[in-house]
């Protein structure tokens, strides 16, 4: 059974506050078990992200902590009470989705106000909390508008408030900006952050999306088949992936599959399917002379040219991909396959052009290799 948890022992040994904490969470249907020994904590007032790929278990995960599932075995605690025999509408918890669920035939106000009459509170109370919540989300003086007046970030930030203003200890988003256009999805990255700053509530982000969950979160946990492979910060999580499925599921990778010859130091000579041979940092426990394993090389860490003591690949120049500060220049290696390089195409850089022969190299420890499961 999986147990990664983020840290627990706080300054001078006392305990972390956390909003949410799972512990051992299983949930079944039939014989398909869809979370399987899921462990984890999420402080008070951080930015908690689940990625992982469709099918991986995180909105059966949401939707246990939300109340609209039951889990088979396991304990769900908000600021340290069980709310597993708590019913939805009793946990301070709320939750927005992908396709916000906004009412048309109510106005912004209206939309808002909805869980505060629901709850009871008196029409002056309501009047001032909507008032409110609508400044803290940049959107004074709009409770008379039309749903469908409002633009797509507009709509965002109002499914926000509605649960806001019902000062929930944990907000549960479900793939908010999966139906926003490119542009505004960057740019609600940036506003989703700096409306859990204005807050000060814990969000808890659900998302398949990575640069949704390396730009905005606190901590990420990457989840797989079930199971959550690492938990750490978008830079632990980067720069040191633990297992091979995050390390290619985190940023963009080459990588091909090889077989070890040697294990020395903690760097091992693979010797590639496709042929060549490159030294890669051991990635975990397993990897030992003989064993299959895939290495993992980012292409901005891989250069034109060649480089003193680092692996050195001769290639092709197949073609350039413009992309400003993420353009790649895709390098044809024996047996064909492509290698993406970063590169920086600005004025003045180096000019290449596709049919160029060309070396390119990476030093040892920017390249990982981890045992090929199975």
């Amino acid at each position: 059974m999986l147990s990664l948890r983020t840290g627990s022992i706080g300054f001078l040994g006392e305990p972390l506050m956390h909003d949410l904490q799972c512990q051992d969470l299983i949930k079944r249907f039939g014989p398909f078990v869809a979370v399987n020994g899921v462990s984890f904590d999420v402080p008070r007032g951080s930015f908690f992200s689940i990625l992982g790929p469709s099918g991986c278990g995180k909105t059966t995960l949401m939707r246990m902590i939300a109340g609209f599932e039951s889990p088979s075995s396991g304990d769900i605690r908000i600021k340290g009470a069980s709310v597993v025999s708590t019913p939805p509408n009793k946990r301070s918890v709320k939750m927005v989705f992908q396709h916000l669920a906004l009412f048309p035939m109510m106005n912004v106000g209206e939309n808002i106000a909805y869980g505060l009459r629901c709850r009871g509170e008196s029409k002056a109370d309501i009047g001032r909390k909507v008032a409110a919540v609508l400044d803290r989300v940049g959107l004074p003086g709009v409770a008379g508008k039309q749903v469908s007046q409002l633009s797509g970030g507009q709509k965002q930030r109002i499914a926000i408030a509605r649960c806001m203003v019902l000062e929930p200890d944990v907000l549960l988003l479900d793939e908010p900006l999966g139906a926003l256009d490119l542009k505004l999805r960057e740019r609600m990255k940036i506003e989703l952050k700096l409306l859990q700053h204005q807050f000060g509530t814990t969000f808890l982000y659900i998302t398949h999306d990575q640069s949704e969950a390396l730009v905005m979160s606190d901590n990420v946990a990457v989840m797989n088949a079930g199971r959550f492979e690492q938990i750490g910060s978008p830079q632990e999580l980067y720069n040191n992936p633990r297992t091979g499925f995050v390390a290619g599921f985190v940023g963009d990778s080459n990588r091909w599959q090889g077989r070890v010859t040697a294990v020395e130091r903690g760097e091992a000579r693979v010797e590639l399917q496709s042929g060549g041979v490159v030294i890669a940092a051991v990635g975990d426990g397993n990897v030992r002379a003989g064993a299959n394993v895939e290495v993992f090389v980012r292409p901005e860490v891989i250069s034109l040219g060649a480089t003193k003591d680092a692996n050195v690949m001769t290639g092709t120049v197949d073609s350039l991909l413009f992309n400003g500060a993420s353009s790649r220049v895709l390098v044809r290696i024996g047996g064909g396959n492509l290698v993406e390089v970063g590169h920086v195409a600005t004025e003045g850089a180096s000019a290449i052009k596709p049919g160029d022969s060309t070396e390119i190299s990476w030093a040892r420890k920017h390249a990982l290799c981890f045992v090929v499961a199975g």
